[in-house]
């Protein structure tokens, strides 16, 4: 009978299937069930933004933290603060390991983000055992506050977090997330001497760059007449820029997202979603204001201008801000998904700086890049398998970050598999690989012609005549009209705004919601998976999301094409003071003279050093030696340097800022005269043998541990152990040009 009757239900569920009046009635009632849900959801929305709003600083961080500086109290007062992260009782810090400072962007939205949940960076920077520090901010600026002011705060804060950890054995990490990135450049270039290694992530840094077809944001400070419209932003807001202008911006790129994709996703899926939904929006919705001299100076300086690769924005004393000065190793973390900051604004700013690796390393500076396929802007600092991914192995190879020699290298990741070599030395399910590149490799990625930057140079120059043309004829009358009453009317009433108050419990239409709401969840009755009319709904929706990326494609195109012609007419150009027959690149940081001789002494310093030195000197530079025969330096290696260093007895350790100091100075020293720094070792070398072969037998351990070795770098070893261990035969030395050819830049500077 049981057999019987399951037969029965069962034919009767197929016959369901088929019967449309059945499927249409139960999508119906599922449609409506739906749609009340929908919009309560949205009362639950807005009643969030209002609770949002209410605090004093409202955030979006899931870690309980204690605050530790308070930037309204400096001399300079500014609306940012300095927290701790206080770890989850299961998660235990080490003390010696260098802490971890996260900044959160100030573009439009509130603070919060990096912690936003578990699988974040906070996550992991405090899941590899780091101190992790956060800043934030109020929404609202303090008066007068400039973007310097804000640069002067963060390095009390860092000054404050290296105080904190004298047993630390590096400066802090300073992790920067898009608008909060070229802060931290711009910090790092004025004080060198607080940061350890720099993370930036989004952050566009050469404004103009881009491709065409694809990165239409750029155009639109040309499109707008400049950067007019945010000084007059500043004024109708009584002297503060309202940050929902700039979300506005955002979610102007990707229409379909903006207006159908967010709600009709969760409308599907308002059983499940509704927690997801609402915890991202309490974020986005979140605004928060600048002063208008901080929205000019990004705007004019930065955005428009494109100053700061090129060394021309200046402190308020004149000094000139050269990223050429940073001193800590630079990761540059983007995305070929990011509409906002793609790869060739994120990169663009190293081909405006450097002629060629060469002075890369003539700098002293370690730049290294990691470009994903396909994560979006945000998903940049928020996608949870991107924390788990990227940022883990930055977290917990930082150290091997820091003693990179210098120059320029790509961040690659392979997922651990059976033919992964030594597994144990990689601990987590990712092996990071730092591999050797050049300028080419970044110019491949695409980037403006020399037309293409006439363009841009022509909407800089065009931007500052209309600039000037706002501020001598219309500022006045437009700051005498607006009072601080219209300003925080406008305020209330912006369109980003509005709609989470209008579907609110603020509003009485709403009262029966709740109400309706229960009743549904009582009754709920979803239609079957296999609902005809459920797909073709997501068929509708479909088609409704590909219209507007149509809209959208079309529009952008149209955008290009009317910026194009505009600027790139030679009368116009010639007009505002651009030469249009010049092939001279634009915005490119200036060479100097003293710098030329500083480097001349410098090699001079170092030849002399040569031959000075004792066992860690002959260590780390036959070291080096053997390692330039391969293409890279991999995390395994790293972690086997780490556990020797734990470990050996027999050579006396040396901390990571004297480790990183000799790795430099050895490298530099085979760069220059790569035969006398290997001819002077037996000068180094102690006379005990047994010492000897102990460290020519570190040196072999470390380098098999990513595996084995290349044939060059066997030929490097075998004349390495002849030095080390002689038994009277001497090894040749190694063919020139089997590695790529050993970087000069030091030498041929003197």
């Amino acid at each position: 009978m049981a057999s019987n009757s399951s037969n029965m239900d069962g034919a009767a569920g197929v016959l369901r299937a088929f019967d449309p009046l059945a499927s249409a009635r139960d999508y119906l009632i599922d449609l409506s069930q739906r749609g009340i849900l929908f919009w309560d959801v949205m009362r639950q929305r807005g009643n969030g933004y209002l609770e949002h709003e209410a605090k004093t600083v409202p955030h979006v961080l899931r870690y309980q933290f204690e605050l530790v500086m308070d930037g309204r109290t400096l001399e300079r007062p500014v609306n940012y603060g300095l927290v701790r992260i206080v770890p989850p009782e299961d998660v235990e810090i080490d003390p010696k390991l260098r802490p971890f400072v996260i900044v959160d962007p100030r573009a439009g939205h509130g603070p919060g983000i990096a912690g936003f949940k578990a699988d974040s960076e906070i996550g992991v920077v405090l899941k590899a055992g780091h101190p992790c520090y956060f800043v934030g901010f109020s929404p609202d600026p303090m008066p007068g506050q400039t973007i310097e002011d804000v640069a002067l705060a963060e390095a009390h804060f860092l000054k404050t977090v290296i105080d904190r950890h004298p047993e630390a054995e590096g400066k802090p990490c300073v992790i920067g997330n898009c608008q909060a990135g070229w802060a931290v450049m711009m910090l790092a270039s004025m004080r060198p001497e607080l940061f350890g290694p720099i993370i930036i992530a989004g952050s566009p840094l050469s404004y103009w760059t881009g491709q065409r077809g694809l990165n239409p944001m750029r155009y639109s400070g040309g499109l707008l007449g400049g950067t007019w419209l945010a000084a007059f932003a500043g004024d109708i807001g009584n002297g503060k820029y309202d940050g929902a202008w700039l979300v506005q911006n955002f979610e102007y790129l990707n229409p379909a997202n903006t207006y159908w994709k967010k709600y009709y996703n969760l409308f599907s899926k308002v059983d499940t979603e509704p927690p997801n939904y609402l915890d991202f929006e309490r974020w986005w919705g979140g605004h928060v204001n600048l002063t208008s001299t901080e929205i000019q100076s990004i705007t004019g300086e930065l955005f428009v201008g494109n100053k700061l690769a090129a060394g021309l924005v200046k402190s308020s004393d004149g000094t000139a801000i050269d990223l050429r000065n940073i001193r800590s190793p630079i990761v540059v973390f983007c995305s070929k998904g990011d509409n906002i900051t793609p790869p060739q604004q994120a990169l663009g700013w190293i081909l405006q700086l450097y002629d060629d690796v060469d002075e890369i390393r003539s700098y002293g500076q370690t730049i290294v890049y990691s470009v994903h396929e396909s994560v979006g802007h945000l998903g940049v600092f928020v996608s949870s398998s991107v924390a788990r991914k990227q940022y883990g192995e930055f977290a917990n190879n930082i150290d091997l970050i820091d003693v990179l020699p210098p120059g320029l290298y790509e961040a690659v990741f392979e997922e651990k598999s059976a033919d992964t070599a030594n597994p144990e030395l990689a601990p987590r399910e990712w092996v990071m690989r730092c591999e050797v590149r050049t300028l080419d490799d970044i110019r491949a990625l695409g980037g403006n012609d020399i037309a293409d930057d006439r363009r841009f140079a022509t909407v800089a120059r065009m931007s500052e005549a209309n600039l000037a043309l706002y501020r001598t004829f219309a500022q006045p009358f437009v700051r005498a009209c607006v009072t601080k009453p219209m300003a925080d009317l406008m305020h209330r009433l912006h369109p980003a705004r509005l709609q989470y108050e209008l579907m609110s419990d603020a509003n009485p239409f709403t009262a029966m919601l709740p109400i309706l709401a229960g009743l549904v969840r009582e009754h709920r009755a979803p239609a079957r998976q296999d609902n005809p009319f459920l797909a073709a709904q997501e068929q509708i929706s479909r088609q409704i999301a590909d219209a507007l990326d149509a809209y959208r494609d079309s529009r952008d195109g149209l955008v290009e094409q009317i910026f194009l012609a505009i600027y790139g007419s030679p009368a116009l150009q010639a007009w505002l003071g651009i030469d249009p027959s010049s092939t001279e690149p634009f915005r490119r940081a200036p060479k100097s003279a003293l710098y030329r001789e500083l480097v001349e002494r410098r090699v001079a310093e170092l030849k002399a050093r040569i031959p000075v030195g004792g066992i860690h000197e002959a260590t780390v530079r036959a070291f080096v030696y053997v390692g330039m025969g391969r293409t890279g330096l991999d995390a395994r290696g790293f972690e086997a340097v780490r556990r020797i260093r734990r470990e050996q007895k027999d050579l006396p350790p040396l901390p990571i800022a004297e480790f990183k100091a000799l790795v430099r100075d050895q490298f530099f020293m085979l760069l220059i005269d790569p035969d006398a720094a290997i001819g002077a070792l037996p000068e180094l070398l102690p006379e005990d043998m047994d010492t000897r072969r102990k460290a020519l037998a570190l040196i072999r351990q470390v380098l098999v541990a990513p595996g084995g070795l290349t044939e060059e770098q066997e030929a490097r070893m075998q004349r390495i152990s002849l030095i080390f261990a002689p038994d009277g035969k001497a090894a040749p030395a190694p063919k020139r040009g089997i590695v790529p050819p050993p970087v000069n830049a030091l030498r041929d500077a003197s």
